[in-house]
């Protein structure tokens, strides 16, 4: 259920879109969040981090989902960092690698050796 509800609507093969189809009807619970999930989806691929604001506001107004409203509430503890995350084309996902492959060496060579050792494999690994 929550794969078909995180996979865009028409990359779903036809039967389990017909399910999804009628367990959304018998739940108007999972209707709404289904088009929070959606909307949400929307504004993260198309870089509209303008609308967000609107989606928080909608989203802390559903009544029978606690969970949603504590999202929407932890998204605007930090607003601005969200609509930027939301708005750039940007991202830190290079950097990201760097740090997951230096934390890999620091691990290979926990101790064996000290900072010398891990500085020059930093600097020769590829």
């Amino acid at each position: 259920m929550t794969r078909w509800l995180l996979t865009h609507p028409d990359a779903l093969v036809e039967s389990h879109r017909i399910q999804l189809k009628a367990m959304l009807a018998n739940c108007p619970e999972l209707d709404v969040l289904a088009k929070h999930v959606r909307t949400f989806a929307h504004m993260i691929t198309d870089l509209q981090g303008d609308q967000l604001p609107e989606w928080i506001e909608s989203a802390r107004a559903v009544t029978g989902l606690p969970s949603l409203s504590r999202f929407a509430h932890h998204l605007e503890r930090d607003l601005d960092a969200v609509v930027a995350g939301l708005s750039q084309p940007w991202n830190s996902g290079v950097v990201e690698g760097h740090v997951n492959r230096i934390k890999m060496l620091k691990r290979q060579i926990f101790g064996r050796a000290g900072f010398e050792l891990l500085r020059k494999r930093v600097l020769l690994a590829k």
